[in-house]
């Protein structure tokens, strides 16, 4: 199929600006994906899909070029608050199967916590997709352990953005991408 990515990366990106639209537009900068035009998708990672490094994808971009991404954003002009963007992604152990890519878009998360979300929420969607019962009341840790004894989800991935609110008031802008390439 002509429209189905066969390569994704991930990228990850901080912008502040007196404007709420140009601290965005920093922030896509930072991330490398400012001088391409976005399309935003949903949640599947096709099969077959090969996760590439940053820089490999970087260079297949052109300028103008329609790029499909989940993203995620979060924007303050509030001093010190803490901005989260996140990008989860689980793969099944079936290679022909497809996967799940989460984004969670918010405040107060540290890396760690956000990184551990994302993952969860991704690995979850997969988890249902491929029959497995989940307690949603249950850790993160036992859900955990639960995806990797079933031995259908093979790994998990995130990347994660946070950044204070500039203490000057300055709009800043956290985004985190999954970003697809033909």
């Amino acid at each position: 199929m002509p429209d189905t990515p066969t390569q994704m990366f991930f990228t990850k990106g901080v912008g502040k600006h007196k404007n709420s639209l140009e601290s965005f537009e920093a922030a896509l900068r930072a991330a490398g994906i400012a001088h391409v035009n976005l399309v935003r998708v949903s949640s599947i990672l096709p099969p077959g899909c090969r996760i590439i490094s940053r820089s490999t994808g970087l260079r297949q971009l052109s300028p103008g070029q329609i790029v499909h991404v989940v993203l995620a954003e979060s924007r303050t002009n509030e001093p010190n608050r803490l901005c989260s963007a996140g990008i989860g992604l689980a793969i099944p152990a079936d290679a022909g199967r497809h996967g799940y890519i989460s984004e969670h878009h918010g405040y107060g998360l540290k890396v760690r916590t956000l990184a551990d979300m994302v993952e969860d929420m991704a690995a979850s969607m997969l988890a249902t997709t491929l029959g497995l019962e989940l307690d949603p009341d249950t850790a993160y840790d036992e859900r955990q352990e639960t995806y990797r004894t079933s031995g259908l989800i093979v790994r998990t991935r995130a990347a994660v953005q946070t950044c204070e609110g500039d203490k000057n008031g300055l709009w800043t802008t956290v985004v985190a991408a999954a970003v697809f390439l033909p």
